[in-house]
Parts: C-alpha cells; sequence; structure tokens
C-alpha cells in the first residue's frame, strides 16, 4: 500500500504541533481545537476541511459515458453537464469494491473517490477498459470543504457570482488566483457544504484565504475527529466502515447509488434479485446507546441473548447529547424501537437515521 498522502495544510498543521493521523490513504490534522467546538462551529457557522483524502481522475473519450455507465450502479447516461450521482463500483457477486461520485462535464467525467481506494478503482476499470479506448487519467487536484449554515456566504465571498445549484454534486467552473477551480455542492456534515478543487500546489492558499474570510462569522478549521463525528450524526456510511467488499448496497441503504432501470452492469444480477425479493437479511440502522463511552467497532449487538449484529461506527454526540452508533443488524432485528444489548452490556435501541437533520432555512442554503 502507498504511503499516506500529506497535503502542504497537514505539513504547516504539523508544524504547528497538531496532532495528524491516517484517514482514508491521507495524513490530515485529527483536531485544530477540540472536536467538540469543532462540531458545533459546524452546526452554528461553518468549519473548513482538508480534503486532501479524496483523489480524483478523469474519464475522456467518445466513448467514456458508455463505458462507465457500463461499470457503476447508477445512471450515468442521464447526466448532463454541470450534474453529478453517487454510484458504487461492485464485483460480480454484488459487493461493494468502492464507492464514486461522479461528476459530467463538457468533454470528460470526473470521478472522486478515497485515496485509499484510487488504485483499486483505476485496477478495475482498467481491466475492462480494452485497448485503453476510454483514457482515465489522476489528476492533480485537492480539495477544500466549507460545511454549515454560512459555508455559501463563506464561498461566495471569496468567489463572487453564482455557485452551483442546491442539488447534491452539481458543480461550476471558477477561478482562483489565476487557476482554473471547480465549485462542488457536497455535504459530509448534514449541513449545507460546498468542495473546493484547485490544483495541488494552490491548496494551501486557498484554505488560508477562506479560513481569514469566515473566521470573523465563527468559521474554524477542524480535524478528522469532528468529521467523523458529524458524518456519523448525519448518518452518512463511509468506505472502510460501513462499506467493504462483503457488503451488498441495499445492505447498505444505498438506494441513491443505484439506478434500477438502466440495464446491466457488473453485479447488477445481484442488486436487481435483492430488490426483487423485498429485502436482504443484514441492514444498516442507527442506534441509541445507553452509555457514556461509544463502543468500539466490532461489538456485537445481541437480542434476547442471541447475536444480531454489529457496530460499525459510533461517537459521543455533542449535537444530540447521547452515544450514537451505526451498525448492521439481522432483519428481523432492524425495526425502529427494537431494544438491544450490546456485548459490552450497555442498553441500545435501533432507530432511523439519519440522527440529525439540518432545518429548512439551513437546507436551503
Amino acid at each position: 500500500m502507498s504511503a499516506p498522502v500529506r497535503s502542504p495544510i497537514s505539513e504547516i498543521a504539523s508544524q504547528q504541533n497538531i496532532p495528524l493521523a491516517p484517514y482514508h490513504g491521507a495524513m490530515i490534522p485529527e483536531w485544530y481545537s477540540d472536536p467538540v467546538s469543532e462540531c458545533r462551529a459546524v452546526r452554528t457557522a461553518a468549519g473548513i476541511f482538508d480534503f486532501s483524502f479524496r483523489a480524483k481522475f478523469s474519464a475522456k473519450g467518445n466513448d467514456r459515458v458508455r463505458f462507465i455507465h457500463g461499470m457503476v450502479s447508477n445512471d450515468v447516461r442521464s447526466l448532463t453537464p454541470g450534474h453529478g450521482i453517487y454510484a458504487t463500483l461492485l464485483d460480480a457477486r454484488g459487493h461493494i469494491l468502492a464507492d464514486l461520485d461522479i461528476y459530467c462535464q463538457q468533454d470528460q467525467l470526473l470521478i472522486d473517490t478515497d485515496v485509499d481506494l484510487i488504485e483499486k478503482v483505476l485496477q478495475t476499470l482498467n481491466h475492462y477498459n480494452i485497448g485503453g479506448r476510454v483514457p482515465l487519467e489522476r489528476l492533480p487536484l485537492s480539495a477544500i470543504s466549507v460545511q454549515g449554515p454560512i459555508a455559501r456566504s463563506v464561498i461566495q465571498a471569496v468567489f463572487g457570482g453564482s455557485l452551483p445549484g442546491p442539488e447534491a454534486f452539481s458543480h461550476i467552473p471558477a477561478s482562483f488566483d489565476g487557476n482554473d477551480a471547480i465549485i462542488v455542492r457536497s455535504s459530509n456534515t448534514g449541513e449545507p457544504g460546498y468542495q473546493v478543487w484547485v490544483p495541488e500546489e494552490r491548496a494551501l492558499s486557498l484554505w488560508e484565504t477562506l479560513l481569514d474570510c469566515g473566521k470573523s462569522a465563527g468559521l474554524l478549521p477542524c480535524g478528522s475527529k469532528a468529521l467523523e463525528i458529524l458524518r456519523i450524526e448525519a448518518g452518512v456510511p463511509e468506505y472502510g466502515s460501513e462499506l467493504a467488499e462483503d457488503t451488498l448496497p441495499l445492505e447498505a441503504g444505498l438506494t441513491n447509488a443505484l439506478s434500477f432501470t438502466k440495464g446491466c452492469y457488473i453485479g447488477q444480477e445481484i442488486v436487481e434479485r435483492a430488490r426483487s425479493r423485498g429485502h436482504v437479511n443484514w441492514k444498516l440502522a442507527g442506534i441509541f446507546v445507553d452509555a457514556k463511552e461509544a463502543p468500539a467497532s466490532g461489538e456485537k449487538i445481541l437480542k434476547d441473548g442471541k447475536e444480531v449484529g454489529e457496530i460499525t461506527s459510533a461517537c459521543l454526540s455533542p449535537t444530540l447529547g447521547r452515544t450514537l452508533a451505526m451498525g448492521y443488524v439481522r432483519k428481523e432485528a432492524s425495526d425502529p424501537g427494537t431494544k438491544v444489548t450490546l456485548a459490552s452490556g450497555s442498553e441500545a435501541a435501533i432507530t432511523t437515521m439519519p440522527f440529525y437533520r439540518c432545518g429548512p432555512a439551513d437546507a436551503a442554503g
């Protein structure tokens, strides 16, 4: 496995004695102040995140749409420039090899995934890319994300003009310091959010500009610890925790990554079989835990003394003031309100996700 990516933002943070930790193939700050303060900033104002743990590549050529459409689980053919989708790349058994964000531009598709998945994604695609008819090129781009109720005003203060529409994955071209940039509508926290993609050498300058612009309004730099808490509160599954090579998309509830009308793609028969049966044996669920400490990933979930599931992620939620967990449970134990027990002895109850959803005014931001 390749060494973790270290962005210029992380290098500066390390020099300031801010702790770094591996996160999806990159070394990024764990926190700047403390995770609770950073979470609260995102919920009330905004937080800025180093998204160097995301890798990007382009698919070009006249055959690009047909090829990518036939490889992933969602409908690429229906995309028009400026729009995008969430999708999964599956194996022949319908298991998730990777999850992807796919963006349509006039002359190319841009595809975004975790750094620690990029080699697997490119290797899988190139296996079917006969004769290299669709050129796939990794792009030297970095992303900075601003998330929170004032995210729009912060981005607009720097870039001016119009911003992407409210739909997830909508995106527009922009310019920063004389360099091409892309502004993407993207929430990883349940709050309004944007990513800005710039050449790697401009990432630190963009970070400092956005931070200076939003600091007086409550914008805080945030690390991976806060991002994990926020994404659990928002019920967002991630690869390596909720998603893996033994996971079916419908088990993870990824209906937003699936098209049931597009026709054949790798793993499609398994997905369709699960859909036609009306259920899967396992289901990703939210769990309220009656404990003062978050349970560990992998802890077993019991009902009437019988093992019915396993914790995948958990946190102490500063927003809700209680312990939250995500985990897979058997279908018969997955109804909201079902009482369960963790192997550690903590009482718990199954619930729906997301745990947290921002209010209408924020969502319109």
